[in-house]
């Protein structure tokens, strides 16, 4: 664990982005506890829903890539994810807002999910490696860790809170642990998981500061303001015409406003 604050064990604040995945996280962990108390048919079944299985997102299932990452089995390794949610997101949330947060671990999810689309497409339908299912958010949790490691990698944290190493050199032991297990039976979840740190990494190097939505807001805004500044150019060409036939001159600059002659005229269009 990083140190932050006064005390190296201390958690960062439950707030923003982190405290709404951790509650999305958990919400739908005890959604599926209550399907299993119900039936075994309709827990197979929410599962089946919202775990990522190449085959059903290829048959029209297309909100798995992302929903996948709420679905956990297992007591012990959701306490053990959720934690590893809540301190990787809050540490980022620390120096980085709601938004890039939510973008990264959104990106990071993905490129899990690509990556598994990847081994299916490999792998061949009729392949029993290529056919499991998805679920947990461990990409996520992956591409968090590389983007600490790549943006703030001089942070110390606690290997099993007691061994000081620096997050870049923890990122790169994931990394090599993660391609050992290429080569054993975990190796579809070791290359899924290479695929979400990958995207976490691209994240970091090329997103913005206040994350990809602020990013796709200012696009917008500017693709708005080209189109209003293009009409307002063509009105101004229109009223050129108009007011040459009425034997009077006028001249607009390339933004549509007014060019005065008299410099000293007072009466300026804005």
């Amino acid at each position: 664990m990083a140190r932050i604050g006064s005390s190296p064990f201390s958690f960062p604040d439950f707030r923003g982005a982190t405290r709404t995945l951790v509650f999305v996280n958990l919400a739908t962990f005890f959604a599926f506890l209550l399907a299993q108390l119900l039936s075994a048919e309709t827990a197979l079944r929410f599962f089946g829903l919202l775990a990522f299985d190449p085959a059903g997102f290829l048959h029209g299932f297309l909100w798995q890539p992302l929903t996948y990452s709420f679905v956990h089995a297992g007591l012990v390794g959701t306490l053990f994810e959720l934690l590893s949610l809540w301190f990787l997101a809050g540490f980022l949330e620390q120096m980085h807002s709601s938004a890039w947060v939510n973008g990264l671990y959104a990106v990071s999810v993905l490129g899990t999910a690509a990556a598994g689309l990847v081994i299916y497409a490999v792998s061949g339908p009729g392949h029993t490696q290529g056919q499991e299912v998805f679920f947990g958010c461990f990409g996520g949790i992956f591409g968090m860790l590389v983007a600490i490691g790549t943006l703030h990698g001089d942070t110390e944290f606690l290997l099993f809170f007691t061994i000081g190493i620096k997050a870049r050199y923890m990122a790169i032991i994931y990394g090599l642990i993660a391609v050992a297990m290429l080569f054993g039976p975990q190796g579809k979840y070791a290359f899924a998981q290479l695929g979400g740190a990958l995207a976490g990494w691209l994240y970091a190097q090329m997103a913005p500061r206040r994350g990809i939505s602020f990013l796709l807001s200012e696009r917008w805004y500017g693709l708005r303001n080209s189109y209003y500044r293009y009409k307002r150019r063509r009105a101004a060409r229109k009223f050129e015409v108009y007011m040459n036939k009425q034997g009077r001159t006028v001249r607009f600059d390339g933004n549509g406003r007014k060019i005065d002659d008299d410099p000293d005229d007072k009466k300026r269009w804005n």
